[in-house]
């Protein structure tokens, strides 16, 4: 079976966006066609390809005589080379059957290929849907997804084994979804590629000094600083994760930018046996565009689910099988975090320089602080952090960072700079007490996505990196030892994730009753009982509870912004590079669509408004002057806020279509 494969780099223009070494490939799979089986010359068609393209092919038949043509149009990365193209102009690529061990027809007429260099088990065509089966597929290019693809094929290495192991990540190409702080603690780094600063990874800025802060509206306060940051560095995560992303192809990795997982796949026994992308090409109206493509089928002996925080499927996964029920876990709590980047006067860049903080603009019931990293050229990152379990449905967290930036000792050191990008993400900080039974049947979940943030040190990307190494090697001992998968479980209480997470559990729950119990509480446990509380606090009601009704509450007046330190949302939006399809079914659904005006609209003000970090929410009055929510999902950040903090749990965030969302590249 022939297949052609049409390549057609997709890119954004931005000051900011560096080259990456990962090539994102354009990648359409349901338009097949009957080509001419015969070296004659094939007209120009609706596909576009010029009436010569394949004058100088002559490609094998299939049994039939008949030669089956694909078009692709979507970001597939290297997946010709990967299962057997080879290259027959800059755009086109035929399949190479010389390269595959079989290819045969089914009972039902369609060809399936098994087996190619790379170790892919088969590619087929037996329903709408394209189907690729792999040993191993990872839900998720962050650093648990690549942590566990890059150790799977090192253990390959050096076992003289080989397993295919795919990488299917939403954002258009890798590091474009991800946003961190981040002061990075290379602990799971140096036991995953210990050559790693031979190899010259995007970390070179040591921490340099560490303060710790009480702001309270025009002065700030230093207090004994409770971080360890010896030894760690100063980073932009979404850059580290790139540069990762080439090690894991370097390996044998295949990663699949631009592909959204919106489904999960189970067999008869209802063990999870992969994912499926969304379609392409719907409009909004659920209609199919000339351009529609149906998704594609990925399926894994194992899979590994390392979306992030709050993934859609993982949650799904975690209510199906009763993962939190399992362990007696509480339920998970969050935050959002809002970030910028800037380039400041070179006088006032002190690189390595590190500056937490807690107290204003907050009040002292809601849980959150901000944090100001100097990184290298000229630039620095300052961000806030408000917990999810605030009070007041008039609390802008948007806004309440854009207030963050006046403060006195902040100010000074932004005037003259410029912002450079602007993102937002949730992140978990249940802890220990709110980590899931991790393993499902066919899988487990990994890195954010089960919530293995360390609060007080305000750092998950090493514990995210080590769970991914821990699921990998208990993945590899499932399918080359016949080994079961809860080794995984058991690995992860026998490491310095457990121990870290279990001495930290106190710190996030002693907050639930304000900010100065909250202190005296953490300070307690970090000087005295270092972690060895007898007792383990638990956490309040989750956060959409948490959530008063307006007339309990006072509303809150946000100064407008200046243009110059403080900026409205859609300055800010432009600065995340953020892009979606606009014709196409919002992904941001309503479980009831009379709930926004009915209720949250007369009784929590419309707390959607100002929750979400986009105005992707708003309040519009219709022809009769009644107040209607309208949903602008082409402006979503991917942050996750509305699906955790809408009181009565009525929006459900599920994938827009593959290469939406936010373009980070220095965040």
């Amino acid at each position: 079976m022939l297949r052609l494969l049409s390549i057609s780099s997709k890119s954004k223009s931005s000051s900011l966006r560096k080259s990456s070494s990962i090539s994102p490939y354009s990648f359409t799979h349901s338009e097949t066609h009957l080509c001419n089986p015969t070296n004659s010359p094939i007209s120009s068609n609706s596909s576009g390809f010029p009436s010569n393209q394949f004058n100088s092919i002559n490609p094998a038949k299939t049994p039939d005589g008949y030669l089956f043509c694909h078009r692709f149009d979507r970001n597939f990365s290297s997946f010709g080379s990967k299962i057997g193209f080879c290259k027959v102009s800059s755009s086109v690529y035929w399949l190479n059957c010389a390269n595959l061990r079989t290819c045969e027809r089914n009972g039902s007429g369609v060809l399936r290929v098994q087996g190619s260099v790379s170790g892919m088990r088969s590619f087929s065509s037996e329903s709408d849907r394209e189907s690729m089966e792999y040993d191993v597929v990872i839900v998720g290019a962050g650093p648990a997804g690549l942590s566990a693809a890059i150790r799977l094929k090192q253990m390959c290495l050096e076992k003289g084994v080989d397993l295919s192991v795919c990488v299917v990540e939403k954002g258009a190409e890798v590091g474009a979804h991800i946003l961190s702080g981040n002061v990075f603690e290379p602990r799971a780094l140096d036991e995953l590629l210990p050559q790693w600063k031979q190899e010259e990874a995007p970390i070179s800025i040591p921490v340099s000094s560490d303060k710790f802060w009480f702001l309270t509206k025009k002065r700030a306060f230093s207090l004994p600083c409770p971080f360890d940051n010896k030894g760690n560095y100063v980073i932009s995560l979404s850059q580290l994760v790139r540069w990762m992303g080439t090690k894991a192809e370097e390996l044998g990795v295949e990663i699949y930018p631009g592909f959204a997982a919106s489904e999960i796949l189970y067999d008869a026994k209802d063990t999870v046996i992969g994912i499926a992308t969304n379609d392409m090409g719907v409009a909004k109206d659920g209609s199919k565009k000339e351009i529609f493509q149906c998704g594609v089928e990925l399926k894994g002996r194992v899979m590994l689910l390392a979306e992030g925080c709050r993934g859609s499927i993982s949650e799904k996964i975690m209510k199906k099988y009763n993962l939190r029920e399992k362990r007696h876990a509480q339920h998970q709590t969050y935050a959002l975090g809002i970030k910028e980047v800037w380039e400041i006067e070179e006088a006032k860049h002190n690189p390595g320089s590190v500056i937490h903080t807690l107290g204003w603009p907050l009040d002292q019931k809601t849980y959150g602080g901000s944090f100001l990293y100097h990184l290298q050229d000229r630039q620095i990152a300052i961000g806030l952090v408000v917990a999810l379990n605030y009070q007041n449905p008039f609390l802008n967290p948007y806004e309440e960072f854009q207030k963050l930036k006046h403060h006195p000792a902040i100010k000074p050191l932004l005037e003259g700079g410029s912002v450079l990008q602007y993102g937002a993400r949730t992140l978990n900080e249940g802890g220990f007490q709110s980590i899931p039974y991790p393993v499902f049947p066919g899988g487990a979940i990994i890195g954010c996505s089960a919530g293995f943030l360390n609060v007080p040190k305000i750092k998950g990307t090493h514990t995210a990196m080590k769970s991914g190494m821990l699921a990998a090697e208990a993945t590899f001992g499932v399918l080359q030892e016949g080994l079961n998968l809860e080794t995984y479980w058991d690995a992860l209480q026998n490491s310095w994730i457990w121990e870290e997470l279990y001495r930290a559990r106190n710190y996030r729950p002693a907050f639930e009753h304000g900010l100065i119990p909250g202190l005296a509480i953490s300070g307690l446990e970090h000087y005295i009982l270092k972690g060895r509380s007898p007792f383990t606090l638990k956490h309040g009601i989750p956060d959409h509870e948490a959530t008063k009704v307006a007339k309990l509450c006072s509303p809150i007046q946000y100064p407008k912004p200046d243009g110059v330190l403080s900026f409205d949302v859609p300055t800010s939006l432009h600065r995340s590079n953020t892009n979606h399809e606009h014709d196409q079914p919002a992904h941001l659904r309503l479980r009831d669509p009379k709930i926004p005006e009915q209720v949250n609209l007369p009784d929590y003000a419309g707390p959607e408004s100002r929750y979400c970090p986009a105005r992707v929410y708003e309040y519009n009055p219709d022809e009769k002057s009644q107040l209607k929510l309208q949903i602008n999902a082409q402006n979503c950040l991917h942050c996750k806020a509305c699906d955790i903090k809408d009181p009565k749990q009525n929006i459900e965030w599920t994938v827009p279509e593959g290469g939406g969302g936010p373009g980070y590249s220095v965040m």
